[in-house]
């Protein structure tokens, strides 16, 4: 009873409405907690419902948050929800987690990841932390008062485009209740004050082995935020911090990017290009622009598809929204290939502004 006392009493902020934050809405409601706060900006698109449970078919189009909200009062009508309808970043996060004991991180993307563990650490709340992609997940319990926080364990990011976001790489959906499962867990003996959390502990899960593993995590003395001498001491620039596209891409792409309708152009006057698609295998399977040919980016970074390169053709790479070929243009012009071009909006942009009647992944 006492612990079902203080589930009522307690106030959790999930923030994200999508694959980790779906179950953890619906099991955090399921549980009891009295107040659930949820950040979400973004609308519910068809694409969303094969990982994010919460939604459905007839949600596509609406608001996440709100579809979330209605969600979570059929299963709890005693839950208050709080809705956030705002993008999270600096100017708002402080005064949004001030209102609540814990959060839940469902993010997907490294710059929010950084920005709520920074507020965290300088709030001194603990947070529940999950990552997916593919078939691997990870969570721990990030509590720089009791332990490390996620710089400990990711000191820095990983260089821009290098780690695919799941819309990109692809992810299993069901592994996004295993591991929001896990979130919830964890959220609930931290509320009720039972069991051992996992601060201090990664666990990994390997969904094709079936397996579950654990990595100690210890506090880095020397860690930025958490630190006794920290260098960060408030909010800084998180997208400027991990980088959208690296300044290498950027300087590569200024003056060789082009607009999905030049390249319609080139194709029809027979201009001698070669297309290539630098996303994944799966990717290219859905939707793709005609002519092009497949080599993903990561046969770049390797330098393997540089010997296969045609000399007497234009190189035009694109990607789904123009982030890795440029990464990927930036490796061609380092290789000599100073006339490569990539094409601005990628796939999306294509079929926008050319073929509209494709499907949109």
């Amino acid at each position: 009873m006492d612990g079902q006392k203080r589930l009522k009493n307690a106030k959790v902020l999930c923030v994200g409405a999508g694959g980790l934050g779906s179950p953890a809405l619906m099991y955090l409601a399921a549980a009891g907690v009295g107040t659930l706060g949820i950040v979400e900006f973004d609308e519910v698109d068809e694409s969303n419902l094969q990982r994010q449970i919460i939604h459905s078919q007839s949600d596509i189009g609406r608001p996440k948050a709100e579809s979330a909200k209605d969600t979570v009062l059929g299963i709890n009508p005693y839950t208050q929800v709080n809705i956030h309808e705002e993008r999270l970043d600096s100017s708002n996060v402080m005064e949004i987690f001030e209102q609540y004991d814990l959060i839940v991180d469902g993010t997907d993307n490294f710059a929010t990841r950084y920005l709520v563990n920074d507020a965290c650490v300088l709030l001194n709340k603990p947070y529940v932390w999950g990552s997916i992609y593919r078939f691997d997940g990870q969570a721990s319990v990030f509590w720089s008062e009791h332990g490390p926080c996620y710089r400990c364990l990711y000191p820095e990011p990983p260089p821009p485009g290098m780690v695919p976001s799941c819309a990109e790489g692809g992810v299993l959906g069901v592994l996004c209740a295993s591991i929001g499962s896990i979130q919830v867990n964890e959220a609930i003996k931290l509320l009720a004050g039972i069991g051992e959390p996992l601060v201090g502990r990664l666990m990994i899960y390997d969904a094709l082995e079936m397996t579950y593993r654990q990595v100690k995590v210890r506090k880095d003395p020397d860690c930025a935020v958490c630190g006794p001498n920290a260098t960060v001491t408030e909010l800084i620039d998180y997208e400027a911090f991990c980088g959208v596209v690296s300044d290498e891409a950027q300087e590569a792409a200024a003056g060789s990017t082009i607009t999905p309708r030049q390249l319609k152009e080139w194709m029809d006057e027979g201009e001698s290009i070669d297309v290539i698609d630098v996303r994944e295998q799966n990717e290219y399977e859905i939707v793709s622009i005609p002519g092009a040919r497949l080599v993903p980016k990561n046969e770049f970074l390797m330098g393997t598809a540089l010997q296969d390169l045609p000399q007497d053709k234009k190189i035009v790479l694109h990607c789904k929204t123009g982030v890795r070929s440029a990464e990927v243009l930036a490796v061609l012009k380092n290789a000599g290939f100073a006339d490569a071009v990539h094409v601005g909006g990628g796939v999306i942009g294509w079929i926008n502004q050319i073929e509209p009647d494709k499907p949109v992944y």
